[in-house]
């Protein structure tokens, strides 16, 4: 599958496969006819990182997480422990955001309350 084949199957952009590309991290690549081909570890890999950059990932992260892959099952202590930071960090934004919610909320019910006493 070319660059512009799976872009386009995948609804990856371009962009991303380049970059994916630069990393060398595609494993059997073969150049044909000037074009790049994907096999279907390649796509795998693929949607790890949309999945990666879904979940707030950084290009450089993703990079780190995907050449720990690739490495194999001895990394993977070190993907989870990634994987978790990403995690507790989301767990944080969440609850600030509850916060922020509970500070409107209050506010809304205050400007309700004085004007019911007006």
């Amino acid at each position: 599958m070319t660059i512009k084949e799976a872009s386009e199957h995948y609804n990856i952009p371009i962009k991303i496969l380049e970059e994916y590309e630069s990393w060398g991290l595609c494993s059997e690549i073969k150049k044909v006819m000037g074009s790049w081909q994907y096999d279907d570890i390649d796509i795998e890999r693929l949607s790890t990182i949309m999945t990666l950059h879904d979940i707030g990932f950084t290009n450089k992260e993703i990079e780190k997480y995907m050449r720990l892959l690739v490495d194999g099952v001895s990394t993977e202590a070190e993907r989870i422990k990634m994987l978790e930071t990403k995690r507790d960090g989301t767990l944080d934004e969440i609850h600030f955001k509850e916060r922020q919610l509970d500070r409107l909320d209050y506010l809304r019910f205050e400007m309700k309350r004085d004007k019911n006493h007006i």
